[in-house]
């Protein structure tokens, strides 16, 4: 019976052991999950907020299109400083604009007629403002937007760790007292 009991509390030890180990290293990476989140979501915000992007004001004809203004009336008037707002005006400002310029002909193709036909001016100014648009398209997609939604996805990585760091420390805890009792 008193080998059990000795058994019995070596197991206990190892298990707190653990649970101890356990708490800190999810600690550990909640923390480094939230660094994570903060780092890029305020890098994100900086780097949209040097750009002074402004969403047209509610009511502007920039936004009656039915193409434009159900998605962005909703930040009509704001500076583009998130990522979801830079993913809205990318794809439903710059994009609907963007399929105006050379009858929804794209960078690629304009630039190739342009390259074909070096003396039209239409072709090279098409070609031109098409650059420039996917281009801060692509910049507000792939930098702004997917880094703001790696920062969220760790927010919420960091949230769960805590949660379980926590429910951890507490099961260390019950642990130890467990072991004090016995």
């Amino acid at each position: 019976m008193a080998t059990n009991k000795k058994q019995r509390k070596v197991v206990d030890k190892l298990l707190t052991s653990f649970g101890v180990v356990a708490t800190v290293a999810l600690l550990v990476l909640g923390g480094l999950a939230w660094a994570t989140y903060s780092f890029t979501t305020t890098n994100v915000h900086t780097e949209l907020a040097a750009q002074k992007i402004y969403f047209p004001k509610l009511g502007s004809p920039e936004l009656a299109s039915p193409l434009i203004g159900p998605y962005l009336n909703r930040y009509a008037g704001q500076e583009l400083l998130t990522g979801s707002q830079a993913k809205a005006y990318a794809d439903h400002f710059i994009a609907v604009h963007l399929s105006e310029v050379a009858g929804g002909q794209t960078y690629a193709q304009v630039s190739t007629a342009s390259l074909a036909n070096p003396t039209n001016a239409t072709l090279k100014a098409q070609a031109a403002t098409l650059f420039q648009g996917e281009t801060l398209r692509g910049l507000l997609l792939g930098d702004a937007y997917a880094f703001w939604s790696v920062g969220i996805v760790a927010q919420i990585a960091a949230v769960v760790l805590f949660i379980a760091g926590g429910i951890m420390l507490i099961l260390v805890l019950l642990g130890l007292g467990h072991i004090a009792a016995s």
